[in-house]
């Protein structure tokens, strides 16, 4: 599961994607399910695009936004069958920037979160799947939601799933809409464990209201 990720530096989007567009988007330290996210897709001219949406999918044919809440993550194993995602991943795949996340584990009757990211401090790719809604009031909202997989070694003593990192050699195979990535076994395998910091920070960040440095500080 990923209910908590950051990006602390967004100015580093825009290169990262060669973006030919600027994010207006602010540092985030605690970034939690119905809030804002930045996502990247791809055109017909094959450039990236960046768009800014609903954390929280709400698939084209929900009667109510409030699905969301339950559909912030999708497993890889089973993104072609079930009802909720099988159509965006056919045809609204997207790729999800952070430069870290968060993991609780249960220590002595209580959760201690966790803050992940890479040792180079740099950008992850979270694959993702993207859906706009329209209601019957006519409301239109654009939504997202992280895939998520088995976790590696390091992720795995804190919870067994972890979001789907993709490789960027690898960007291109996931929004291909021709291609079927999830039933690629080296696409799916978890990310890197060596390239992975794990340390426990403040319980600060299990208030989605507070969003500030102190959230990725080391404690202990």
């Amino acid at each position: 599961m990923c209910g908590r990720f950051t990006i602390t530096k967004p100015e580093a989007i825009k290169a990262e994607f060669n973006l030919r567009e600027e994010i207006d988007y602010p540092p985030r330290y605690n970034i939690a399910p119905s809030q804002t996210i930045p996502i990247i897709k791809q055109d017909d001219h094959g450039y990236y695009r960046p768009a800014l949406v609903r954390w929280g999918l709400i698939p084209f044919w929900a009667k109510d936004e409030k699905i969301a809440y339950k559909m912030i993550n999708a497993r890889a194993e089973t993104l072609a069958e079930k009802p909720g995602f099988r159509e965006a991943y056919k045809k609204r795949r997207c790729l999800i920037p952070a430069d870290g996340f968060f993991e609780w584990q249960r220590i002595n009757g209580s959760k201690q979160p966790y803050y992940i990211r890479l040792k180079n401090k740099g950008l992850f790719t979270f694959a993702g799947l993207w859906e706009e809604w329209h209601g019957a009031d006519g409301k239109t909202i654009q939504s997202a939601t992280i895939i998520t997989t088995t976790a590696n070694r390091v992720i795995a003593k804190l919870h067994d799933r972890m979001p789907l990192i993709v490789d960027p050699t690898r960007r291109g195979t996931w929004l291909d809409l021709v291609s079927d990535p999830i039933h690629d076994l080296n696409f799916v395998k978890p990310g890197d464990p060596f390239k992975i910091v794990t340390y426990p920070v403040s319980r600060m960040v299990n208030n989605a209201r507070l969003d500030a440095p102190g959230c990725i500080k080391k404690v202990g």
